[in-house]
């Protein structure tokens, strides 16, 4: 690292703060494609759900609470100044590198708190600090980006301190209860890679129809890794947490409205499933979150919560990592590792 003043610079997806806000909001996660009214509707009756209202809340919605509350943290354990930016609300990111600029920072670690790398966030977060770097005034900065640490060890031993309790009530509910781990889908299309064989790529006709309904993600030249290391950041939770293979299911949730199909299978065909094999109980977890908002709040505790009672199952989630002194420590080691 260089000598002159160096920082962190945290980088997460944002959240509205009001829900009037909610369609400008959603202007910044489609990258300017208006929304249907419905879907602001729906998205408003979510957040709240969770507690948003038109006043802000005291303490901020539960994203942005929790997401300043680790760089707080962060900063106590490794003596140095810690910035957040959002990408799709403020502090964006472009106001953020405008701060940094103005306080003199000449080089950052930058890492996006999204840790299974993904065209679809990591991808963008990069892309979006690259041209704030750009467009702002003052002398840009060098940084160091992290694109993903879904291997760090702390990282999954986070996740295991919080699942046993959970798995432990699921397991009194019902002695075979397995867990169900989960993270947020993305399109299919971000995991493509061109073939030479009129396989699906991004400039062929089967997905030429997708391109104005989504952001562009980039080129795709080779397998996004996404998928990949979500099942192995699960693997390694349950792992620690002596589970058998058998003992244990991952499923992606909380698949977008664009006009394209998502990943899979959906946590709603996992449930579906589970419940038509005798269980009665299952733990959850999102291992690709690391604090409570709405996909936690509403999508696992309200929406994932009934539909699961319509089966007869009882849903037992661990809770989010949030202020969790192991996650800080795993995020610090990353970055110390980046040095």
């Amino acid at each position: 690292m260089p000598d002159q003043p160096t920082a962190v610079l945290l980088l997460a997806h944002g959240t509205p703060d009001r829900l009037s806000e909610m369609a400008e909001y959603l202007a910044h996660v489609t990258a300017g494609r208006p929304m249907p009214a419905h879907v602001v509707e729906e998205l408003q009756h979510r957040y709240a759900a969770i507690g948003l209202r038109e006043e802000p809340l005291p303490e901020g919605p539960p994203l942005t609470h929790w997401t300043l509350r680790q760089a707080e943290l962060l900063s106590q354990s490794l003596g140095s100044k810690v910035y957040v930016a959002m990408r799709n609300w403020h502090p964006f990111i472009s106001e953020i590198v405008a701060q940094m600029k103005a306080d003199g920072i000449t080089h950052a670690s930058v890492l996006c708190l999204a840790p299974q790398n993904s065209r679809t966030s990591t991808g963008l977060y990069r892309r979006a600090l690259e041209k704030a770097l750009l467009e702002t005034p003052g002398p840009a900065f060098t940084f160091d980006f992290i694109a993903g640490w879904a291997g760090e060890p702390l990282l999954a031993q986070a996740f295991a301190e919080n699942l046993a309790l959970a798995f432990a009530a699921a397991r009194d509910a019902d002695p075979s209860a397995p867990v169900l781990f989960t993270a947020h889908s993305v399109p299919c299309r971000t995991i493509m890679t061109p073939t030479n064989s009129g396989g699906p790529s991004m400039t062929t006709a089967s997905s030429s129809a997708w391109v104005g309904d989504l952001q562009n993600y980039g080129p795709a030249t080779e397998p996004d890794p996404y998928p990949v290391e979500c099942k192995q950041t699960a693997a390694a939770v349950a792992k620690l947490c002596g589970l058998k293979d058998s003992d244990w299911f991952f499923a992606f949730q909380s698949q977008g409205v664009a006009g394209a199909p998502w990943i899979g299978p959906t946590v709603e065909e996992t449930l579906t499933a589970l419940a038509a094999a005798g269980h009665k109980a299952v733990a959850i977890q999102s291992i690709g979150f690391l604090c409570d908002h709405v996909e936690i709040l509403y999508d696992i505790d309200i929406n994932f919560r009934d539909f699961a009672a319509q089966l007869g199952l009882k849903l037992f989630r661990a809770p989010s990592l949030n202020d969790s002194p192991t996650l800080i420590r795993a995020i610090a080691h990353v970055l110390e590792g980046a040095e």
